[in-house]
């Protein structure tokens, strides 16, 4: 077990790893604990998004960005009602809101979702480690009075199991099935209903990204959503021109126990289909392909991704730790794009159905935005086959 470093003065939290190693820091947000796995996310930009993308669930993000909480928060700039992540890692202390559209401080916003962060720790040191070593299980806790059991703290972390085997889909999914009408944001109108829709998609919530959803009605869709253990004799009594799967948490291999014999009977039935992250997974493990957790993930808004069939490259924005073993991809299933970090697999399509995935963010707001013509692929994809 490393040596522990000796409490500073004036610490107020800790990251408690499964090793034992610690990480002293002040405690932000909620005081309390939570626990998870620790990543690292490379964004300069959207830190409100990523605290509520639900993919981001049973996770604690370190940012490798130091200025977080420069532009506050608001009501406009979320993924989900309530937010996913498990707890952030930051460089330096909050910074203080200077945007015309703050509503509220990140550490209030922080506080008022019960999400317990950690400041003043040395992210570059932890990010390292990370890269080096794979995600580490570990404990952030907050403690206003600057007691903590570190032996405690250390046990806790080594008895989470992990991500692998997790089914996260189940815990973040919708409950009862709903309509979507809001389209993308605007400088001037803020967020315009979609009254005019040209085709019904189905998005199947396995941890649904709103601006996703917005994306989709956006491009001329009627949006309606339903949970990730929906039969697929439901969805197709709803009679959609197309069958949207979302990203979302978790291991593929565990949400696919209920979620891979669905989508292929929607397989079968011949819609257009198009899934983005977890819903790339699932979607290549209904085609007979495996996945497999990786040893970092992919999370940030600069990973560079080119498109084989093209040779384009898109700057996108990606959020995933398993990913689509290619030497598993059927006969007759196309790779269509894949990483320039570390090759792995990034889009596949039938060759015989009008049937696509992709494994990063394609909706990313506030951006990357080179991806956004997916939308209008999927939705050509529609009208081809009505």
């Amino acid at each position: 077990m490393p040596s522990t470093p000796a409490q500073p003065e004036g610490a107020t939290g800790a990251l408690v790893l499964a090793d034992g190693s610690v990480f002293w820091g002040h405690g932000i947000g909620a005081t309390g604990s939570t626990i998870g796995e620790v990543y690292f996310n490379t964004s300069m930009t959207g830190y409100q998004e990523i605290l509520t993308d639900p993919s981001y669930a049973g996770q604690i993000i370190t940012f490798t960005f130091p200025h977080i909480g420069n532009v506050g928060t608001n009501d406009e700039d979320v993924e989900t009602i309530t937010p996913a992540a498990r707890g952030l890692i930051l460089r330096r202390e909050i910074t203080s809101p200077s945007n015309w559209r703050a509503a509220k401080p990140l550490d209030d916003w922080l506080k008022s979702h019960n999400m317990v962060g950690l400041a003043g720790l040395d992210t570059r040191q932890l990010t390292r480690r990370i890269r080096d070593n794979g995600a580490p299980t570990g404990v952030i806790y907050h403690a206003a009075d600057k007691k903590f059991d570190l032996d405690a703290l250390t046990k806790q972390a080594t008895a989470w199991p992990g991500l692998n085997g997790m089914d996260l889909a189940a815990e973040v999914s919708c409950r009862q099935p709903y309509d979507w009408t809001q389209a993308q944001w605007s400088l001037n109108a803020g967020y315009v209903e979609q009254t005019t829709p040209k085709h019904h998609v189905v998005a199947i919530d396995y941890g649904a990204k709103h601006n996703i959803l917005r994306c989709l009605a956006a491009a001329g869709c009627e949006v309606s959503v339903v949970p990730a253990d929906c039969s697929a004799e439901d969805i197709l009594a709803r009679n959609p021109d197309g069958i949207f799967l979302s990203n979302g948490p978790g291991d593929p291999a565990a949400t696919g126990e209920y979620a891979v014999p669905i989508i292929q009977s929607l397989l079968a039935a011949g819609k257009p289909i198009f899934g983005i992250c977890l819903g790339h997974q699932l979607l290549s493990r209904a085609l007979g392909a495996e996945t497999e957790k990786m040893h970092l993930g992919h999370r940030g808004a600069n990973h560079p991704v080119k498109d084989i069939e093209t040779g384009k490259v898109e700057i996108t924005s990606q959020n995933h730790g398993f990913v689509v073993k290619r030497d598993s991809l059927p006969t007759g299933v196309s790779e269509t794009h894949h990483s320039l970090f570390d090759g792995s697999v990034e889009g596949i399509r039938l060759d015989d159905k009008p049937v696509f995935s992709v494994q990063y963010h394609p909706e990313a707001s506030p951006g990357p935005q080179d991806s956004h013509y997916l939308f209008d692929r999927f939705v050509k994809m529609i009208e081809k086959n009505s």
